[in-house]
Protein backbone atom coordinates (compact mmCIF):
# COMPACT_ATOMS: atom_id res chain seq x y z
CA UNK A 1 0.00 0.00 0.00
CA UNK A 2 1.32 3.28 -1.71
CA UNK A 3 3.59 3.36 -4.53
CA UNK A 4 6.35 5.65 -4.01
CA UNK A 5 9.88 4.70 -4.24
CA UNK A 6 9.78 2.15 -1.27
CA UNK A 7 6.83 0.33 -2.83
CA UNK A 8 8.28 0.24 -5.96
CA UNK A 9 11.04 -1.32 -3.79
CA UNK A 10 9.24 -4.07 -2.96
CA UNK A 11 7.50 -4.97 -6.10
CA UNK A 12 10.53 -5.51 -7.34
CA UNK A 13 11.70 -7.91 -4.67
CA UNK A 14 8.61 -10.02 -4.76
CA UNK A 15 9.39 -10.16 -8.48
CA UNK A 16 13.43 -11.21 -8.09
CA UNK A 17 13.18 -13.55 -4.88
CA UNK A 18 12.62 -16.10 -7.27
CA UNK A 19 15.83 -15.80 -8.96
CA UNK A 20 17.80 -15.86 -5.54
CA UNK A 21 15.25 -18.21 -3.35
CA UNK A 22 13.98 -21.21 -5.38
CA UNK A 23 12.60 -22.70 -2.44
CA UNK A 24 9.95 -20.86 -1.35
CA UNK A 25 7.12 -20.26 -2.94
CA UNK A 26 6.57 -17.54 -6.19
CA UNK A 27 4.43 -14.38 -4.90
CA UNK A 28 1.66 -13.31 -6.94
CA UNK A 29 1.37 -9.35 -6.78
CA UNK A 30 -2.45 -9.14 -6.89
CA UNK A 31 -3.47 -6.10 -5.69
CA UNK A 32 -1.61 -2.06 -5.55
CA UNK A 33 -3.06 1.01 -3.91
CA UNK A 34 -2.27 4.65 -3.93
CA UNK A 35 -4.38 7.33 -3.60
CA UNK A 36 -2.29 10.05 -5.85
CA UNK A 37 -4.30 9.46 -9.01
CA UNK A 38 -3.16 7.19 -11.85
CA UNK A 39 0.09 6.08 -9.08
CA UNK A 40 -1.53 2.62 -8.59
CA UNK A 41 -2.71 2.20 -12.78
CA UNK A 42 0.72 2.61 -13.49
CA UNK A 43 2.37 0.37 -10.92
CA UNK A 44 -0.31 -2.66 -12.21
CA UNK A 45 1.12 -1.96 -15.80
CA UNK A 46 4.71 -2.25 -15.31
CA UNK A 47 4.48 -5.02 -12.48
CA UNK A 48 1.61 -6.85 -13.26
CA UNK A 49 -0.81 -6.20 -10.48
CA UNK A 50 -4.10 -7.77 -11.22
CA UNK A 51 -6.32 -4.59 -9.60
CA UNK A 52 -5.47 -1.43 -8.97
CA UNK A 53 -7.14 0.56 -6.54
CA UNK A 54 -7.05 4.44 -4.81
CA UNK A 55 -8.20 3.42 -1.31
CA UNK A 56 -5.83 0.77 0.74
CA UNK A 57 -9.41 -0.69 2.31
CA UNK A 58 -10.11 -2.11 -1.41
CA UNK A 59 -6.26 -4.20 -1.08
CA UNK A 60 -7.56 -5.98 2.43
CA UNK A 61 -11.28 -6.24 1.22
CA UNK A 62 -9.57 -8.53 -1.51
CA UNK A 63 -9.77 -12.41 -0.64
CA UNK A 64 -6.87 -13.56 -2.87
CA UNK A 65 -4.82 -11.26 -0.70
CA UNK A 66 -2.58 -13.30 1.77
CA UNK A 67 0.21 -10.27 2.23
CA UNK A 68 0.51 -7.02 2.27
CA UNK A 69 3.60 -4.56 2.11
CA UNK A 70 3.01 -1.38 3.57
CA UNK A 71 5.02 1.30 2.45
CA UNK A 72 2.68 4.66 3.12
CA UNK A 73 3.89 7.45 4.87
CA UNK A 74 4.22 7.18 8.47
CA UNK A 75 0.98 8.85 9.67
CA UNK A 76 -1.11 5.79 8.29
CA UNK A 77 1.50 2.96 9.39
CA UNK A 78 -1.09 2.35 12.46
CA UNK A 79 -4.15 2.63 10.92
CA UNK A 80 -2.97 0.32 7.90
CA UNK A 81 -1.16 -1.82 9.92
CA UNK A 82 -3.53 -3.12 12.63
CA UNK A 83 -6.72 -3.03 9.95
CA UNK A 84 -4.08 -5.64 7.76
CA UNK A 85 -2.85 -7.63 10.88
CA UNK A 86 -7.40 -8.09 11.58
CA UNK A 87 -7.97 -8.72 8.21
CA UNK A 88 -5.88 -11.91 8.93
CA UNK A 89 -2.56 -10.87 6.18
CA UNK A 90 1.02 -11.32 6.88
CA UNK A 91 2.09 -7.41 7.65
CA UNK A 92 5.71 -6.36 5.83
CA UNK A 93 5.84 -2.74 6.68
CA UNK A 94 8.53 -0.08 6.66
CA UNK A 95 9.81 1.64 9.11
CA UNK A 96 9.59 3.42 11.67
CA UNK A 97 5.96 2.15 12.18
CA UNK A 98 3.93 5.04 12.62
CA UNK A 99 4.69 8.61 14.51
CA UNK A 100 5.32 7.01 18.05
CA UNK A 101 6.38 4.13 19.93
CA UNK A 102 2.40 3.66 20.72
CA UNK A 103 1.81 2.85 17.31
CA UNK A 104 4.32 0.80 17.04
CA UNK A 105 3.13 -1.21 19.87
CA UNK A 106 -0.42 -1.52 18.61
CA UNK A 107 0.39 -2.67 15.01
CA UNK A 108 2.82 -5.73 16.96
CA UNK A 109 -0.09 -6.07 19.57
CA UNK A 110 -2.45 -6.96 16.20
CA UNK A 111 -0.14 -8.85 14.44
CA UNK A 112 0.48 -11.01 17.68
CA UNK A 113 -3.64 -11.00 18.17
CA UNK A 114 -4.02 -12.36 14.88
CA UNK A 115 -1.60 -15.10 14.55
CA UNK A 116 -0.24 -13.18 11.40
CA UNK A 117 3.78 -12.62 10.44
CA UNK A 118 5.53 -9.73 10.14
CA UNK A 119 9.09 -8.02 8.86
CA UNK A 120 9.94 -4.39 9.13
CA UNK A 121 12.08 -2.77 6.85
CA UNK A 122 15.28 -2.58 8.34
CA UNK A 123 16.76 -3.86 6.02
CA UNK A 124 21.02 -2.86 6.46
CA UNK A 125 21.22 -5.58 8.79
CA UNK A 126 20.97 -7.78 6.19
CA UNK A 127 24.03 -6.94 4.51
CA UNK A 128 26.37 -9.81 4.51
CA UNK A 129 29.38 -7.75 5.85
CA UNK A 130 26.99 -6.94 8.53
CA UNK A 131 26.38 -10.58 8.86
CA UNK A 132 29.88 -11.47 9.64
CA UNK A 133 30.42 -8.64 11.90
CA UNK A 134 27.76 -10.08 14.01
CA UNK A 135 29.20 -13.14 14.40
CA UNK A 136 32.89 -12.34 15.03
CA UNK A 137 31.48 -9.85 17.75
CA UNK A 138 29.18 -13.07 19.27
CA UNK A 139 32.36 -15.69 18.43
CA UNK A 140 34.27 -12.86 20.73
CA UNK A 141 37.25 -12.66 17.68
CA UNK A 142 37.25 -8.60 18.58
CA UNK A 143 37.21 -9.55 22.49
CA UNK A 144 34.13 -7.92 24.60
CA UNK A 145 32.93 -5.02 22.54
CA UNK A 146 34.24 -1.74 25.06
CA UNK A 147 33.05 1.07 22.24
CA UNK A 148 31.65 1.70 19.10
CA UNK A 149 29.81 4.72 16.74
CA UNK A 150 27.32 3.98 14.46
CA UNK A 151 26.44 6.78 11.55
CA UNK A 152 23.57 7.28 9.24
CA UNK A 153 24.66 10.24 7.25
CA UNK A 154 22.32 11.80 4.08
CA UNK A 155 22.02 14.89 2.32
CA UNK A 156 18.28 14.54 0.68
CA UNK A 157 17.06 17.47 2.73
CA UNK A 158 20.18 19.26 2.72
CA UNK A 159 19.34 21.69 -0.03
CA UNK A 160 17.18 25.19 1.22
CA UNK A 161 14.74 24.17 -1.91
CA UNK A 162 13.67 20.53 -0.71
CA UNK A 163 9.73 20.68 -0.40
CA UNK A 164 8.02 20.83 2.72
CA UNK A 165 6.26 17.55 2.10
CA UNK A 166 5.06 15.34 5.20
CA UNK A 167 8.36 14.12 6.38
CA UNK A 168 8.86 17.28 7.87
CA UNK A 169 5.52 17.57 9.69
CA UNK A 170 5.13 15.78 13.32
CA UNK A 171 1.68 14.89 12.51
CA UNK A 172 2.54 13.05 9.59
CA UNK A 173 5.92 12.34 9.41
CA UNK A 174 6.55 11.89 13.35
CA UNK A 175 10.20 12.18 14.49
CA UNK A 176 11.82 13.53 11.87
CA UNK A 177 15.41 11.81 10.96
CA UNK A 178 14.73 9.93 14.24
CA UNK A 179 12.25 7.68 12.96
CA UNK A 180 13.83 7.90 9.59
CA UNK A 181 17.35 7.22 9.67
CA UNK A 182 18.23 7.10 13.35
CA UNK A 183 15.56 4.28 13.23
CA UNK A 184 18.51 2.23 11.46
CA UNK A 185 21.19 3.35 13.86
CA UNK A 186 19.42 1.87 16.89
CA UNK A 187 18.11 -1.35 15.05
CA UNK A 188 22.19 -2.12 14.09
CA UNK A 189 22.98 -0.86 17.72
CA UNK A 190 20.60 -4.23 18.68
CA UNK A 191 21.72 -6.15 16.28
CA UNK A 192 25.42 -6.05 16.88
CA UNK A 193 25.74 -5.34 20.18
CA UNK A 194 22.39 -6.07 22.19
CA UNK A 195 19.83 -3.84 23.98
CA UNK A 196 20.10 -0.54 24.79
CA UNK A 197 20.14 0.73 28.66
CA UNK A 198 20.16 3.91 28.33
CA UNK A 199 20.56 7.29 26.38
CA UNK A 200 21.89 10.63 26.10
CA UNK A 201 20.70 13.26 23.14
CA UNK A 202 20.56 15.90 21.22
CA UNK A 203 19.34 17.26 18.47
CA UNK A 204 18.60 20.14 16.09
CA UNK A 205 16.75 21.35 13.30
CA UNK A 206 19.23 23.53 10.70
CA UNK A 207 16.74 24.17 8.20
CA UNK A 208 13.63 26.00 10.01
CA UNK A 209 11.32 26.29 6.80
CA UNK A 210 11.00 25.02 3.76
CA UNK A 211 8.37 25.69 0.58
CA UNK A 212 4.76 23.88 0.35
CA UNK A 213 4.70 21.21 -2.64
CA UNK A 214 1.42 22.69 -4.83
CA UNK A 215 0.77 19.00 -5.86
CA UNK A 216 1.18 15.39 -5.18
CA UNK A 217 5.25 14.48 -4.78
CA UNK A 218 7.51 11.79 -4.75
CA UNK A 219 11.02 11.34 -3.68
CA UNK A 220 12.68 14.31 -2.02
CA UNK A 221 11.33 17.05 -4.66
CA UNK A 222 11.98 20.45 -4.69
CA UNK A 223 9.92 23.69 -4.65
CA UNK A 224 10.36 27.11 -4.88
CA UNK A 225 8.81 30.46 -4.71
CA UNK A 226 6.05 29.20 -2.99
CA UNK A 227 3.97 29.39 0.27
CA UNK A 228 6.12 28.79 3.22
CA UNK A 229 6.00 26.51 6.38
CA UNK A 230 7.85 25.31 9.30
CA UNK A 231 9.83 22.34 9.33
CA UNK A 232 8.63 21.04 13.00
CA UNK A 233 11.27 18.01 13.34
CA UNK A 234 14.44 17.32 13.39
CA UNK A 235 17.74 17.50 10.98
CA UNK A 236 19.90 15.78 13.47
CA UNK A 237 20.61 13.72 15.87
CA UNK A 238 23.92 12.79 18.11
CA UNK A 239 23.62 10.29 20.97
CA UNK A 240 25.88 8.71 23.77
CA UNK A 241 24.45 4.75 24.34
CA UNK A 242 25.08 2.54 26.76
CA UNK A 243 24.26 -0.91 25.99
CA UNK A 244 22.78 -3.61 28.72
CA UNK A 245 26.69 -5.26 28.37
CA UNK A 246 28.41 -2.13 29.01
CA UNK A 247 29.51 -1.15 25.95
CA UNK A 248 29.33 2.18 24.72
CA UNK A 249 28.22 3.64 21.70
CA UNK A 250 28.17 7.47 19.68
CA UNK A 251 25.46 7.34 17.26
CA UNK A 252 24.76 10.05 14.83
CA UNK A 253 22.46 10.59 12.20
CA UNK A 254 21.60 13.50 9.85
CA UNK A 255 19.54 14.62 6.95
CA UNK A 256 21.30 17.70 6.21
CA UNK A 257 24.39 16.47 6.07
CA UNK A 258 26.30 18.07 2.91
CA UNK A 259 28.84 16.27 0.87
CA UNK A 260 27.53 12.95 2.50
CA UNK A 261 24.63 10.50 0.02
CA UNK A 262 23.90 7.34 2.17
CA UNK A 263 27.31 7.28 4.07
CA UNK A 264 25.35 4.90 6.71
CA UNK A 265 28.29 2.46 9.10
CA UNK A 266 30.03 1.33 11.96
CA UNK A 267 33.35 1.11 13.82
CA UNK A 268 33.35 -1.21 16.51
CA UNK A 269 35.78 -1.36 19.31
CA UNK A 270 36.53 -4.47 21.31
CA UNK A 271 39.58 -5.24 24.28
CA UNK A 272 41.29 -7.30 21.10
CA UNK A 273 40.26 -5.81 17.87
CA UNK A 274 37.46 -3.93 15.92
CA UNK A 275 35.52 -4.23 13.07
CA UNK A 276 34.53 -1.34 10.17
CA UNK A 277 31.30 -0.88 7.75
CA UNK A 278 30.64 1.76 5.17
CA UNK A 279 26.98 0.89 3.57
CA UNK A 280 28.85 2.71 0.21
CA UNK A 281 31.44 -0.43 0.10
CA UNK A 282 28.61 -2.81 1.59
CA UNK A 283 30.79 -6.06 0.58
CA UNK A 284 34.08 -5.00 2.72
CA UNK A 285 34.73 -5.27 6.61
CA UNK A 286 37.28 -4.00 7.60
CA UNK A 287 38.37 -6.42 10.84
CA UNK A 288 41.14 -5.86 13.16
CA UNK A 289 42.20 -9.35 15.79
CA UNK A 290 45.00 -10.93 17.26
CA UNK A 291 46.95 -10.57 20.58
CA UNK A 292 49.27 -7.70 19.29
CA UNK A 293 46.91 -5.12 21.11
CA UNK A 294 49.11 -1.58 20.05
CA UNK A 295 50.17 -1.33 16.32
CA UNK A 296 47.50 -4.52 15.34
CA UNK A 297 47.01 -4.21 11.51
CA UNK A 298 43.39 -4.13 9.23
CA UNK A 299 42.57 -6.29 7.08
CA UNK A 300 39.87 -5.44 4.43
CA UNK A 301 37.96 -8.82 3.87
CA UNK A 302 35.64 -8.85 0.61
CA UNK A 303 32.78 -11.06 2.41
CA UNK A 304 31.38 -14.08 0.34
CA UNK A 305 29.24 -16.93 0.08
CA UNK A 306 29.21 -17.70 3.86
CA UNK A 307 28.73 -14.40 5.19
CA UNK A 308 25.10 -14.32 5.78
CA UNK A 309 22.55 -14.60 2.53
CA UNK A 310 25.62 -13.58 0.04
CA UNK A 311 25.80 -16.71 -1.59
CA UNK A 312 21.87 -16.45 -2.66
CA UNK A 313 23.36 -13.65 -5.03
CA UNK A 314 26.93 -14.28 -6.20
CA UNK A 315 29.15 -17.29 -6.11
CA UNK A 316 32.33 -15.21 -4.80
CA UNK A 317 33.75 -12.90 -3.18
CA UNK A 318 34.21 -9.30 -4.25
CA UNK A 319 31.37 -9.54 -6.42
CA UNK A 320 29.31 -6.07 -5.52
CA UNK A 321 25.51 -6.45 -4.06
CA UNK A 322 23.41 -3.19 -3.91
CA UNK A 323 20.56 -1.98 -1.71
CA UNK A 324 17.85 -3.57 -3.50
CA UNK A 325 19.92 -7.45 -3.22
CA UNK A 326 18.96 -6.03 0.88
CA UNK A 327 15.06 -5.52 0.24
CA UNK A 328 15.40 -8.76 -1.77
CA UNK A 329 16.48 -10.50 1.65
CA UNK A 330 14.26 -8.76 3.89
CA UNK A 331 11.06 -9.93 1.09
CA UNK A 332 12.71 -13.43 1.42
CA UNK A 333 12.84 -13.76 5.53
CA UNK A 334 9.09 -12.60 5.22
CA UNK A 335 8.19 -15.26 3.13
CA UNK A 336 9.67 -17.90 4.96
CA UNK A 337 8.33 -16.44 8.36
CA UNK A 338 4.81 -16.81 6.39
CA UNK A 339 5.69 -20.36 5.22
CA UNK A 340 6.80 -21.55 8.42
CA UNK A 341 4.83 -20.61 10.32
CA UNK A 342 7.78 -18.64 12.90
CA UNK A 343 9.22 -15.74 12.57
CA UNK A 344 12.52 -14.68 10.33
CA UNK A 345 14.65 -11.74 10.31
CA UNK A 346 13.43 -8.51 11.45
CA UNK A 347 9.76 -8.61 13.08
CA UNK A 348 7.60 -6.03 14.11
CA UNK A 349 9.10 -6.23 17.87
CA UNK A 350 12.52 -4.94 16.54
CA UNK A 351 10.05 -1.85 15.13
CA UNK A 352 8.60 -1.48 18.69
CA UNK A 353 12.13 -1.54 20.49
CA UNK A 354 13.97 1.03 17.82
CA UNK A 355 10.66 3.37 18.67
CA UNK A 356 11.12 3.06 22.65
CA UNK A 357 14.62 4.07 22.58
CA UNK A 358 14.26 6.76 19.86
CA UNK A 359 11.32 8.15 22.13
CA UNK A 360 14.24 7.76 25.10
CA UNK A 361 16.52 9.74 22.94
CA UNK A 362 14.04 12.81 22.29
CA UNK A 363 13.13 12.76 25.90
CA UNK A 364 17.09 13.23 26.87
CA UNK A 365 17.34 16.16 24.45
CA UNK A 366 14.71 17.78 25.83
CA UNK A 367 15.49 17.08 29.67
CA UNK A 368 19.10 17.75 28.89
CA UNK A 369 20.44 14.50 30.60
CA UNK A 370 20.63 11.11 30.74
CA UNK A 371 17.38 8.63 30.37
CA UNK A 372 16.71 5.06 31.09
CA UNK A 373 15.42 3.41 27.37
CA UNK A 374 12.39 0.79 29.42
CA UNK A 375 11.78 -2.36 28.67
CA UNK A 376 9.49 -2.23 25.61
Amino acid sequence: MGFGWMGRAHAQAYARVRHHYPDLPVPELVAVADDVPGRAEAAAAQFGFASPARDWRAVLADPRVAAVSITAPNFLHREIGVATARAGKHVWIEKPVGLTADDARAVAAAVRESGVQSAVGFNYRHAPAVAAARRLIADGAIGAVTHARVRFFSDYAAHPDGALTWRYETARGGSGVLGDLASHAVDMVRHLLGDIASVAADTAVFIGRRVRPSGATSGHARAAGGEQGPVENDDYVSALLRTTSGARVVLEASRVAVGEQNSYGFEVHGTAGALFWDFRRMGELGVSQGDAYQDQPVSTVHVGPGAGAYAAFQPGAGIAMGYDDLKVVECAEFLRSVVDGRPHGTSIDDAVHAAVALEAMAESAAARGWVDVPTS
